[in-house]
């Protein structure tokens, strides 16, 4: 194998990117190495020249298209929002009696919404669902939507309950055909991650997503942007993620929800969301990159796809039964206009056409 060629120097060299890209496409470099070291993402993140963005964007992309031939998407159900974890998290407008932007008022649905809501999720075309719930239930709310959706569609499923998931629940999950796992660290600050979220624990996240690895099941887990952390908090956390080996990494900027604790914490832009795939990227060439649509903003998804983001998530069809609300903010992604927005960009979303 061929030594990675690192640092840029005092000065951005896109060309050496270029360089490792053309190395990893011989097969002279493994692609976990990805084509950036430490030291190149923290400089890619000082960047603040246009001309230096699109250079960045374009060799995202390349890399992009290289491994992924089409745009994911993924449509949502909420299991519930009604949450034991105490205190809240700062942000969260999801949990009943946040933030009146978000749902609010406590629910739990039922088996026939659940089937309803994939039957229409699956009818739309959208091949794959994420599944989410609140916390207070040891994953049992997610396995009650997974076994649902799994005998009634033909959906890929990915379940997020953070960590409140025991190994118990994650074997179940496995025997029922469980596609993707979510288990967000949101930062590995640990600092920063006790003051945002001040009734968990980092560690009980971090054992879950091992969990998930151990029983040999797609992982999913990313990074909460703008709430504080430092350029080299998301660069720490990205090399963490390779160390459990992720297969799907999530880019959230953070949206304040009114009424919450963090309701005046500016939002974090979506060029900022965007230039953080787009490293992302060139750490991970060959994973499922997302970016859900409540976060980067449902009418800028394109920053998302321009820095190298493979799957589009919180997309809602027109028939689905549901009013979904987005996690980091209220307004989602209608169906029509992402693959609207994918394709202006000469890109091909995933859709089933039957």
């Amino acid at each position: 194998m061929k030594t990675i060629i690192y640092s840029f120097g005092d000065a951005m060299n896109f060309s050496k990117i270029k360089s490792n890209f053309q190395d990893l496409k011989n097969g002279e470099i493994d692609v976990k190495q990805g084509l950036l070291s430490k030291e190149d993402a923290l400089k890619l993140f000082e960047i603040t020249h246009w001309k230096d963005y699109l250079k960045l964007f374009s060799i995202a992309s390349e890399v992009r298209d290289y491994f992924k031939k089409e745009i994911e998407i993924t449509s949502t159900i909420h299991i519930t929002n009604i949450c034991k974890v105490h205190p809240k998290c700062l942000y969260c407008g999801f949990a009943s009696g946040t933030s009146k932007e978000g749902y609010y008022t406590p629910f739990k649905i039922s088996d026939e919404e659940i089937k309803n809501s994939a039957i229409a999720i699956d009818k739309s075309g959208i091949c794959r669902v994420s599944c989410s719930s609140a916390h207070g239930y040891e994953g049992g709310e997610v396995l009650r939507a997974l076994k649902i959706v799994k005998e009634n569609t033909n959906l890929e499923v990915l379940v997020n309950a953070g960590a409140d998931l025991t190994e118990e629940s994650i074997k179940e999950m496995k025997k029922y055909g469980i596609d993707t796992i979510c288990c967000n660290l949101e930062t590995t600050n640990k600092e920063l991650f006790k003051k945002i979220k001040p009734g968990e624990e980092l560690e009980d996240r971090i054992e879950v997503c091992k969990l998930v690895k151990k029983y040999d099941i797609e992982l999913s887990s990313g990074l909460l942007l703008g709430v504080g952390e430092s350029h080299e908090d998301r660069v720490n956390h990205l090399l963490f993620l390779k160390e459990l080996d992720v297969d799907e990494i999530p880019i959230m900027g953070f949206n304040p929800y009114k009424g919450t604790p963090m309701e005046n914490h500016p939002r974090c832009s979506s060029l900022e969301q965007a230039k953080t795939i787009a490293i992302v990227r060139l750490m991970f060439p060959d994973i499922r990159i997302t970016s859900p649509t409540p976060t980067i903003g449902a009418e800028l998804m394109q920053f998302a796809l321009m820095g190298g983001a493979s799957n589009i998530a919180t997309v809602i069809p027109d028939n689905h039964p549901m009013n979904i609300k987005g996690v980091g903010n209220p307004k989602t992604g209608n169906l029509k206009d992402v693959i609207r927005m994918i394709k202006e960009l000469g890109l091909k979303p995933k859709i089933r056409m039957d």
